[in-house]
């Protein structure tokens, strides 16, 4: 059997970036001529074909019985089979069409999470170009095998992963791997086996794309073997948490399900042995308060107030896929984010130009080729100083890039770093077009790792012959024996430029040397020994891509709401540090680096989260053990990204933000929320948005529970007293459903709290219900039976039928939720104000429908008999109002107090 017919030993973990060339081609059975069809063949069959395989689905039909697996949708089904027992058909079915409303909502919310692997599998690449049996061939991605050898142009998006074996100036676009911002210039020689994704540079990852250069390797990996399969099993395997708000709900509603059960049951049992009723009449009143002390709306309130956060979200350029991640938002107490595209720009900038003289400051950021130069705070124009403008033109005419203007706008097409030498030469005032044909160009070695450099060859129209050379500091200094300065050439103090590029280096920019040689007038080719010595190096420039500055403010902004925001990222670790101080993430420690995560025990890794704020050089892996550690610490996690090797963490974190323009599909369909500007300052406006969300839902639980507890103490105070109920079943749904679901979703509306931004996240495991709430919900509760009883009885004494005592009864109920709503819209501040009664229109729409509503269920000959009601004169309409009115005076007194007395300053979880 020879060389390409022997069946290849290969282990999916095998170190290819540190295995040498002989043993690389030995190990695969190949050879530089390629494989056999007929080998290729067997491979294929034995390894599967080069794609990723889909997941298990979930039906339709799964997903939308998921919805129901609630408690409190439990509850509101409980309540639907009550109603059913006793005959309420209607009230039956307007509760079985909140269910289900709600389940259809969650349904279109959350379904589209599956789609995350589909992108990661829509970005291999489709056509491969090989050699088999020695011949050039191009062939669907999907039959590549092990062995095979592929030829990488640029343009090609890289269809497995790849050992090279040659190369010519090959450089990768690698960041939606490994979030570097420019691409990755690769090499043949292999690297040391405990080296990161990043800095395999002998390797070609499936699914990033060639940019520039040519190169030829061998196939090591395919399918779910290669990085991208390894993430796209990692994110299958990462399971999603549930919000905060879902958790504290869910415990919520088994105590009070169990709560509510227990209290019938015991009153059940009360009527029975101390009050005489029969068996039959104790189950009536069981079931009455029962229905009374369900919220049958509070799940329907919670996800319709969601529903209003996201589409206030999407107004502030957030888009939110699942509805529980509005909330999730506003508990949130670090954010761990990707540095390129995220907080930067994705574009790189020539920040300084070192010549032998001065460092002149290059201002202006990104692809925007307005700005200008300074040298020591003044203003340069370029043509003060002679370095500065022959930089320039270098930097214009050693390059591959493109720019051109369309409709008034500069458009760019290359390498970033190249562009970002176009922009420095616009900026000084340099046309592209005009410079080429004033130097046309003839000749050009391009960038290659081994040279670390590019020249070009180009003649005036006088003939003489100039090279233009860009490169490594170190590269291009020993090729150079003289220095322009002031505009002269004089002889060369390498030391100095040294000292200089350190000095640029510490900052976390990238170096580039620039510098101009003399060529004979007939010389039309380049050769590397024409490069040899005898250069006059012109400057050195620092390029760095830059910090939004709408992300330097949202950080700040974070800070002061007591949330830490965490840069992870690819890239290598003094560039990280240096984004980082801009930024002012962290404490200026320095940043952790993939190695040293790898090594930590997850234990360790736990204490190294909560002081390191910057992590480099970080993997897929690494982003997701960083998210499960900071969640192991009870912290909240957003992460936020826009590259493939986000998805896992994003799926993982309790809010996962991708980026709209410049994600991938991957990081958008893993992420519960997209941030349609790539603005990570919108994540700050979304925190906002989920902070008040959340309020809202407190308000809403803290307006409706008082209403329910009302309803229960009055039906127990008739049973103690030994009278009938002053509000049947059907009376009770009435007021639930109708009316105070009505005034509740008001408070959905209610615009954000001055301090909602100044205070630090709510804890994780903090409860629906605090103390104080509790405390507030009793007393509201003893107000309305108190009122509410008082005037049954008074209108039955004063000889009215029991119909039209309940009439009362209900009509005073509803008057007490229409006058606590106006407390409800703050928790503790005061309401008796213009702001306070007026600030809201929503809250007065909703109680002049409440009003219109009580109107058609008095006065209607239809809703007197569905409802067993009766008219009510003016002296009994003004009874029902003073009484309803009382809650109002009272709660505002109590908040006065609790302000004066107990809490100066506010409390901390709902400040207004």
């Amino acid at each position: 059997m020879d060389a390409k017919t022997r069946s290849p030993s290969v282990e999916a973990t095998r170190p290819w970036h540190a295995t040498a060339f002989d043993e690389l081609l030995d190990t695969l059975a190949t050879s530089q001529e390629g494989l056999t069809d007929a080998e290729s063949r067997r491979r294929l069959e034995k390894d599967g074909p080069n794609r990723l395989p889909p997941p298990p689905r979930r039906s339709v039909l799964q997903r939308f019985a998921e919805q129901f697996n609630n408690v409190l949708i439990y509850v509101l089904m409980a309540a639907g089979g009550v109603t059913a027992l006793l005959g309420h058909w209607i009230d039956t079915g307007v509760i079985v069409g909140v269910v289900i409303i709600n389940a259809i909502i969650g349904f279109l919310q959350e379904g589209k999470a599956e789609k995350a692997l589909d992108a990661v599998r829509n970005m291999l690449s489709q056509q491969a170009m090989v050699m088999r049996d020695g011949v050039r061939r191009t062939i669907p991605a999907e039959e590549l095998v092990a062995g095979d050898i592929v030829l990488l142009t640029p343009g090609d998006r890289v269809p497995a992963d790849i050992r090279l074996v040659r190369v010519r100036g090959l450089r990768i676009d690698e960041a939606l791997l490994t979030g570097e911002s420019v691409p990755v210039t690769k090499q043949v020689e292999p690297v040391a086996v405990d080296a990161v994704i990043g800095d395999r540079k002998c390797l070609a990852f499936s699914g990033t794309l060639v940019t520039y250069g040519q190169g030829l390797g061998v196939v090591v990996a395919t399918g779910v073997q290669t990085e991208i399969g390894r993430i796209s099993a990692l994110l299958a395997s990462v399971q999603t948490l549930t919000t905060p708000l879902l958790r504290q709900l869910d415990i919520f509603g088994r105590w009070l399900t169990g709560a509510i059960l227990a209290i019938a049951g015991v009153t059940f049992m009360f009527g029975i042995a101390l009050r005489g009723y029969t068996a039959g009449e104790m189950f009536l009143a069981a079931v009455g308060l029962s229905v009374a002390a369900i919220p049958e709306g509070l799940p329907a309130i919670i996800t319709i107030t969601l529903a209003i956060g996201v589409q206030r979200m999407s107004q502030r350029n957030a888009i939110v896929r699942r509805l529980p991640a509005v909330e999730a938002l506003g508990s949130v107490t670090v954010i761990c984010s990707d540095k390129t595209g995220t907080l930067t720009r994705n574009e790189m900038t020539v920040v300084n130009v070192l010549t032998a003289d001065d460092e002149i400051e290059v201002l202006g950021v990104g692809y925007d080729p307005h700005g200008g130069f300074e040298l020591s705070g003044r203003s340069l124009q370029t043509g003060e100083h002679a370095g500065l403008q022959e930089a320039c033109k270098v930097a214009l005419l050693c390059n591959d890039a493109s720019g051109y203007l369309r409709d008034s706008e500069w458009h760019f097409e290359g390498d970033p770093t190249e562009v970002s030498l176009i922009v420095l030469a616009i900026k000084s005032g340099l046309d592209p077009q005009l410079l080429a044909e004033e130097y046309p160009h003839s000749d050009v070695i391009p960038f290659e790792s081994e040279h670390r450099l590019m020249a070009t060859l180009h003649h005036d129209h006088a003939g003489h012959g100039f090279i233009f050379v860009k490169g490594a500091p170190e590269a291009i200094i020993a090729r150079c024996s003289h220095q322009l300065t002031e505009g002269r050439t004089t002889p060369l103090d390498p030391e100095a430029w040294h000292v200089r590029a350190e000095r640029i280096a510490a900052r976390g920019r990238r170096m580039l040397a620039l510098a101009i040689g003399d060529a004979p007038p007939d010389r039309h080719e380049l050769h590397f020994n024409d490069l040899d010595e005898g250069l006059t190096m012109v400057a050195l420039v620092g390029i760095i891509d830059p910090p939004r500055d709408e992300a330097i403010e949202a950080v700040a902004q974070c800070r002061v709401a007591g949330i830490r925001v965490k840069m992870i990222t690819g890239d290598h670790a003094m560039t990280a540090s240096a984004i980082a101080a801009q930024m002012a993430i962290g404490d200026g420690s320095p940043a952790l680096t993939g190695n040293e995560l790898e090594s930590a025990s997850d234990e360790r890794l736990r204490e190294l989260v909560m002081t390191t704020d910057v992590f480099a050089r970080a993997s897929p892996e690494h982003k997701l053990r960083l998210v499960e550690a900071l969640q192991a610490n009870g912290e909240v996690v957003s992460m936020t990204g826009d590259g493939v090797n986000d998805a896992p963490a994003l799926k993982r974190a309790d809010v996962g933000v991708a980026m709209g323009i410049k994600g991938t599909e991957a990081a958008k369909e893993a992420a519960e929320m997209v941030l349609v500007d790539d603005n990570f300052a919108s994540i700050a406006s979304a925190v906002e948005e989920g902070r008040t969300v959340y309020d809202n839902i407190r308000k809403s639980i803290l307006f409706i529970l008082p209403t329910n507890g009302g309803e229960a103490l009055t039906v127990i105070a008739a049973i103690l007293l030994g009278l009938q109920l002053p509000v049947t079943p059907a009376q009770i749904l009435w007021v639930n459903m109708i009316t105070a679901v009505t005034l509740a979703l008001s408070l959905a509306f209610e615009p954000a709290e001055r301090s909602v931004m100044q205070r630090p996240p709510r804890q994780a495991d903090e409860p629906i219900l605090s103390g104080f709430m509790l405390w507030r919900i009793l007393l509201v509760a003893l107000v309305m039976v108190t009122g509410t009883f008082g005037l049954y009885v008074w209108e039955l004494e004063s000889g009215a039928t029991i119909e039209g005592a309940r009439t009362v009864a209900v009509n005073t109920l509803v008057m007490f939720e229409i006058f606590y709503l106006l407390n409800s819209r703050y928790t503790w501040a005061p309401v008796l104000n213009r702001e306070g009664l007026f600030g809201n229109r929503y809250v007065l729409w909703a109680i002049g429908l409440v009003i219109f509503f009580q109107l058609l269920f008095t006065y209607t000959p239809a809703m007197q008999y569905l409802f067993r009601t009766e008219a009510l004169d003016a002296a009994t309409w003004l009874r029902i109002f003073i009484v309803g009115a009382s809650v109002l005076f009272i709660v505002e007194a109590e908040k006065w107090l609790m302000r004066r007395w107990l809490q100066p300053n506010g409390p901390q979880d709902i400040s207004q």
